[in-house]
């Protein structure tokens, strides 16, 4: 790999070889094991939106692998001033062994790999969202070790998880079935790769409006705010359209008796899914997030040669 921008750039070797990375340096951590990789490496992380999980697991993940993180907001840097991101990146690349963005528009990162000389990693944007699908598949496979025989629901928002999900889910030749009401599907482009993926994998990706059908027969139902970041204006519209796209426990009583439940997180409880689900036996939610910080680590170890 030379950056992380779209897991559908990615191969199923290049895939696997993350999860492979991922699941040593996890059990080298739990073992209390250093594991000091990138030792004298550094990572600009700039922010255009706010996070938890990102911003920790990134800083976090560069410290244990003996690194030395940079966090840019944009009232850090000169991008809030006019400064392009053609300067921006070109700068950045003297001073930094590898950038990570969090940003609004796609082009931003595209831009950044573009004009920059150092690994670029997609920390989110409005369209897609690969760290958090590489950390979701890899607490599906701590559960199912055989991607092939997993079937994938998810309910929702047609948004950047959902869209990196279902490039992950073609590209390891799992089926996926995506419930949204109409208007809120997922982007068209990315749903055109997805299956073009899926059809090379042997898998499928298909996109339902009725979320009790998508989640029938389910190892993996997965869900995501109604509103994301930026969509705030559109909360009471998307409220109602979304009510009956809630995971609870009659939705999940449709999906396997040993299905699990993910969500990226943050959660409004009692909205797209309830408490009740949230902490129930079904719930990975939290090892889920967890695995941002292997994923990421493994990520940053490929991209910035320390493996």
């Amino acid at each position: 790999m030379k950056h992380l921008i779209s897991i559908h750039d990615l191969t199923r070797a290049e895939i696997d070889s993350i999860f492979d990375l991922a699941r040593d340096l996890k059990a080298r951590q739990k073992r209390g094991e250093p594991h000091r990789l990138l030792e004298g490496k550094s990572l600009a992380m700039i922010f255009e939106k706010p996070s938890t999980r990102t911003r920790v697991s990134f800083e976090v993940g560069m410290a244990q692998l003996g690194g030395h993180p940079v966090v840019l907001t944009r009232s850090d840097t000169q991008l809030g001033r006019g400064e392009t991101i053609h300067d921006t990146a070109k700068v950045l690349s003297r001073y930094v062994d590898g950038i990570m963005a969090r940003t609004f528009a796609h082009q931003t990162v595209l831009d950044l790999a573009r004009f920059g000389t150092v690994p670029v990693i997609n920390g989110l944007t409005d369209l897609l969202h690969p760290c958090q699908a590489l950390a979701d598949w890899l607490t599906i496979l701590e559960r199912f070790p055989k991607a092939t025989d997993v079937s994938l629901a998810w309910v929702g928002d047609g948004n950047n998880v959902c869209h990196s999900l279902m490039f992950a889910s073609a590209k390891l030749g799992a089926r996926m079935r995506v419930a949204t009401p109409p208007g809120y599907e997922p982007n068209a482009t990315v749903l055109e790769l997805a299956r073009e993926d899926a059809k090379a994998s042997g898998s499928s990706i298909e996109v339902l409006e009725d979320p009790l059908e998508a989640v029938k027969g389910a190892n993996v139902v997965v869900t995501d705010t109604w509103t994301s970041m930026g969509q705030e204006k559109e909360a009471d519209a998307r409220t109602a359209a979304f009510g009956r796209y809630q995971v609870n426990r009659g939705l999940l009583a449709r999906a396997r008796r040993d299905a699990i439940v993910l969500h990226c997180l943050p959660a409004h409880r009692g909205e797209e899914i309830t408490d009740e689900v949230m902490d129930g036996p079904h719930s990975a939610v939290f090892d889920e997030a967890e695995n941002r910080l292997h994923v990421q680590k493994a990520v940053l170890v490929l991209l910035l040669g320390g493996a």
